[in-house]
C-alpha cells in the first residue's frame, strides 16, 4: 500500500498528517488523491460513510490552491452544520503547515454577520451548508467567480434533505471552467441527474459497489408492535453479550430517551446528538472509542464523522426517513474485513420498506424472533460462569478473615453455593425476565399521533418560490440538524409547517435575521388549526387542503389522497342533495307565483 508521500503530497501536508496520526491512506484516498492532483477532469467518487472522504477531496485541493490569492477558490457543500464544522476543522488541521491559507465555515443557525466578516477577510476555502451559502451569494458577500473546485460531500444526503434547488443555484453561480468533485455513499437518480447536468465527462472511482451494503454485514429485522420497540431493543442488547455498537434514532428527543432508559437499566451507554456542545461530544466519543461505554445512541446527523472501525452492531431503533440513509448507517459496521450485524426494529406498517431497502442494497434481510426471557437468562448464566472461571486470584489480597469466611461457607453444599453466587449477581435480570412475557411479532397497526409536533407560521409562500422541498431544506439548514418534518402547507404569501416540539426554541433562534430569495423571513409558533376542507378560506381553499395532507411517500400518500377524495366526494354529494332539495322548493315557488301573475293578468 502506498504512503501519502507516494500519492504526490508535499512534505508540509504529509508532516501534518503524521502528527494527526494518519499512517496509510484509505482505499478512497488512494484512488481520489492522485486523480484530482493529476487531472482537471470532474470526478464522481463512491465510498461508504466513514472511509476518509474529507481527506480524499481536501488534500489535493490544499496541494494545488494559490495562497497568494485571497479570493474563494474552493467551495465545499455539506448537508449539515455539524458536518460542515467538522470538515472545516479537518482541513485546518491538514493545512497547519501552509502559511496564508484561510478556511471558513458558513452555516445556518449562527450569526450571519460574523460569517460575512470572515469572508471579507479572505477565505480561499469555504465550507458551507446549501441554504446559508445561497443566502450569502444573494447578499453578494460570497463571490464564487474565481472558484476552481466545487465539492459536493454526502451529495445523496443533501438531496434527501431538500437542497436540490439550492445546489443548482450555487453551481450556476460558479464559473463554467472548474473541477467538480461529487462524493456520495449512494448514487440515487437525483445524484446521477446532478452529475449529468453539471459535470463534463467525469472520471469515476469507487471504493466498493454503488448503492450496496458491505458483503461483511448481515442484515436482520425484528417485527414487533410499537409499544414493544424498547423492550425488544433491550433483549437484543442482552442476547448479544459482546455488543459494541451504535443505536440510531431519528430525533434528538428519541435519542436522549433511549440512552436514559439504557443507563437506568444498567447498560454502558451514552447519547450523541446535535444539541450537545463540541466539548460534550468529545467526552462522549472518548468514552466510546476507549470502550468505557459499549453502546452509543445517536442521530444520523451527529454520527457523521465517527471513525470507529470495530463496531459489532448497528441497530436501527426506527428506520430512517430516507431509505438511502440505511446504507450510511449499516456501513458503520463490517469494516476492514470484519463481520458486522445491522439490525432494524420495525412494526407491521414498516415491513414493506424492508423490501425496498433489500432492492437498494442488493442484500436480503433475515427476520429474527425476539429472544425469549429463558433464552437470555441462559446466555447470561453461561457468560457469568465464564467470567468466574477467567478470574485470576491473588491470595495475598484476600482478607485475613478468609479462613473464617471459608469455614462458614462450608456449611453450604457446592451446588447451593454456586446458586447463591449466581443469584446474587443476576438477581435483577432473573426477576425481570420472570415477570415479563415473551414478545411476539406485530400483527396489527397502531395509531400514530402528532401530539409531540409544533406548528409554525412562516411569512413566505408560492409567490416567493417556496415549495415543500425548499421548505424542508430551509428548516434543516437554519435549524442546523436534520429533523422529522410533519405537515407542510404552502400558500400564496405565507405557509405552515410542523417539527417536533423539542426543537421549538432552537428553530426560532436559528431563523433570526434569516432570508429567503432576498426577503426577510419571520417564523412564529402558531395555533392556527390545520385546514380540513377545500371550501375553507375561500380562494385559498385548494392550497390549504393540498398542504394539509402529509408529505408522505409511496402507498401512504396514495392512501391519504384517496381518503381525501372520497371524503370530498361525500361532502359534494351531500351538498348536491341539499342543493337539489333547495332548487326543487325554489322551482315550485316560482311556478306557483307565475300562475298567480297569469290569473291576475287574465282578470
Amino acid at each position: 500500500m502506498p504512503s501519502f508521500k507516494d500519492l504526490g503530497l508535499s512534505k508540509n501536508i504529509v508532516d501534518a498528517l503524521e502528527e494527526l496520526g494518519y499512517k496509510k491512506p484509505t482505499e478512497i484516498q488512494e484512488l481520489a488523491i492522485p486523480q484530482i492532483l493529476g487531472s482537471d477532469k470532474d470526478l464522481k467518487a463512491f465510498a461508504q460513510t466513514g472511509t476518509g472522504k474529507t481527506a480524499a477531496f481536501s488534500l489535493p485541493i490544499l496541494e494545488k490552491i494559490n495562497t497568494d490569492n485571497k479570493a474563494t477558490q474552493a467551495i465545499i457543500l455539506s448537508p449539515t452544520r455539524e458536518l460542515a464544522i467538522q470538515i472545516a476543522k479537518n482541513i485546518k488541521e491538514f493545512s497547519k503547515n501552509i502559511k496564508g491559507l484561510h478556511v471558513t465555515a458558513v452555516y445556518g443557525g449562527a450569526n450571519i454577520s460574523n460569517q460575512i466578516k470572515d469572508l471579507k477577510k479572505g477565505a480561499q476555502i469555504v465550507v458551507g451548508t446549501p441554504g446559508r451559502t445561497v443566502d450569502l451569494i444573494n447578499r453578494r458577500s460570497l463571490k464564487l467567480g474565481e472558484v476552481k473546485w466545487v465539492t459536493l460531500d454526502e451529495a445523496d444526503e443533501m438531496l434527501n434533505m431538500g437542497f436540490k434547488e439550492d445546489i443548482d443555484h450555487i453551481l450556476d453561480a460558479t464559473p463554467d471552467k472548474k473541477q467538480t468533485l461529487l462524493f456520495s455513499a449512494t448514487f440515487p437518480r437525483e445524484v446521477e441527474a446532478i452529475a449529468r447536468n453539471y459535470m463534463f465527462k467525469p472520471a469515476e472511482i469507487s471504493a466498493g459497489e454503488k448503492n450496496q451494503g458491505a458483503d461483511t454485514v448481515d442484515h436482520q429485522f425484528y417485527l414487533v408492535s410499537e409499544r414493544n420497540r424498547y423492550p425488544t431493543l433491550k433483549r437484543i442488547v442482552d442476547v448479544n453479550t459482546g455488543i459494541y455498537g451504535i443505536i440510531f434514532c431519528r430525533t434528538r428527543r428519541e435519542t436522549q430517551e433511549i440512552a436514559d432508559k439504557l443507563i437506568q437499566d444498567g447498560y454502558g451507554a451514552d447519547s450523541l446528538h446535535g444539541e450537545l456542545s463540541q466539548a460534550q461530544r468529545d467526552i462522549v466519543m472518548k468514552k466510546f472509542r476507549t470502550k468505557k461505554i459499549q453502546i452509543l445512541v445517536a442521530t444520523d446527523v451527529a454520527a457523521r464523522g465517527i471513525d470507529v472501525t470495530d463496531l459489532t452492531h448497528v441497530i436501527n431503533h426506527k428506520l430512517p426517513d430516507q431509505l438511502e440513509s440505511y446504507t450510511h448507517r449499516s456501513g458503520r459496521t463490517g469494516r476492514a474485513g470484519a463481520e458486522g450485524i445491522s439490525i432494524v426494529i420495525v412494526t407491521n406498517k414498516d415491513k414493506n420498506r424492508i423490501r425496498q431497502i433489500e432492492r437498494k442494497i442488493g442484500k436480503q434481510f433475515v427476520q429474527k424472533e425476539v429472544p425469549s426471557g429463558k433464552e437470555i437468562v441462559g446466555i447470561k448464566l453461561l457468560q457469568y460462569a465464564q467470567k468466574i472461571k477467567a478470574i485470576k486470584v491473588n491470595e495475598d489480597d484476600l482478607s485475613d478473615n478468609f479462613e473464617d469466611i471459608a469455614k462458614d461457607l462450608k456449611k453450604l453444599t457446592k451446588d447451593e453455593l454456586i446458586k447463591r453466587f449466581i443469584y446474587n449477581e443476576l438477581e435483577h435480570l432473573l426477576n425481570y425476565y420472570q415477570k415479563t412475557q415473551d414478545i411476539g411479532a406485530d400483527t396489527g397497526r397502531e395509531r400514530v399521533t402528532d401530539e409531540n409536533m409544533q406548528r409554525f407560521f412562516i411569512n413566505t409562500g408560492k409567490m416567493d418560490g417556496l415549495n415543500p422541498a425548499r421548505m424542508i431544506g430551509l428548516v434543516n439548514d437554519y435549524l442546523g440538524v436534520k429533523v422529522d418534518i410533519g405537515q407542510i402547507e404552502i400558500l400564496k404569501s405565507f405557509s405552515f409547517f410542523e417539527i417536533p416540539k423539542e426543537h421549538t426554541e432552537a428553530l426560532l433562534k436559528g431563523f433570526e435575521n434569516a432570508e429567503f430569495n432576498g426577503r426577510s423571513i419571520n417564523v412564529e409558533v402558531t395555533t392556527q388549526p390545520k385546514t380540513r376542507s377545500r371550501n375553507r378560506d375561500r380562494g385559498r381553499g385548494r392550497d390549504r387542503n393540498r398542504g394539509d395532507r402529509k408529505r408522505s411517500s409511496g402507498s401512504d400518500r396514495n392512501r391519504n389522497s384517496s381518503r381525501d377524495r372520497n371524503r370530498s366526494d361525500r361532502n359534494r354529494g351531500a351538498s348536491d342533495r341539499n342543493r337539489g332539495g333547495r332548487d326543487g322548493d325554489f322551482k315550485r315557488r316560482t311556478e306557483k307565483s307565475t300562475r298567480r301573475r297569469r290569473r291576475r293578468s287574465e282578470d
